[in-house]
């Protein structure tokens, strides 16, 4: 039987933490411009870009090939500086039952912590752990906060 499983990743970069926060929180529709051609294109279907509930469709490149992933925004803590995503379409559900992908920052110096908590179910045993997506998520980080260093 499947179980939900947990995956963290953690990066520290140079941005701080409120800048980077903010711009997940409030400038989302701005991250394909600053994720270096990794993030394609991002639409919102449903309510606004900013609010608990909202849905959105981002395009993206993983490993060299196109992808697609549809995600609510399922809960926000501006004081812990925490948002919590939750996949509803995409190629990741051909091999996870379910995903969650939970995004915290915290201030280190300077710069800030950045922790990226991947929940998901696979759909049967022989399904490997979701690497390519850590790997993903922390190229993605890195990229952003690139952009936001030299914005």
């Amino acid at each position: 039987m499947a179980q939900l499983k947990k995956m963290d990743c953690e990066i520290v970069i140079k941005t701080p933490a409120d800048k980077f926060y903010n711009t997940f929180r409030t400038k989302s529709h701005l991250i394909p411009k600053m994720s270096n051609g990794l993030m394609i294109d991002g639409k919102l279907l449903q309510g606004d870009w900013n609010t608990v509930g909202c849905v959105r469709l981002w395009s993206y490149v993983s490993e060299g090939k196109s992808e697609m992933v549809k995600e609510i925004l399922e809960n926000v803590d501006d004081e812990n500086k925490t948002m919590v995503f939750k996949v509803v379409e995409g190629q990741i559900l051909n091999y996870y039952k379910s995903w969650r992908s939970i995004f915290n920052i915290t201030p280190v110096g300077e710069g800030s912590l950045v922790k990226w908590t991947m929940e998901f179910e696979k759909q049967n045993e022989n399904i490997p752990d979701p690497d390519k997506y850590i790997s993903y998520m922390m190229c993605l980080t890195k990229n952003i906060d690139a952009y936001l260093l030299n914005a």
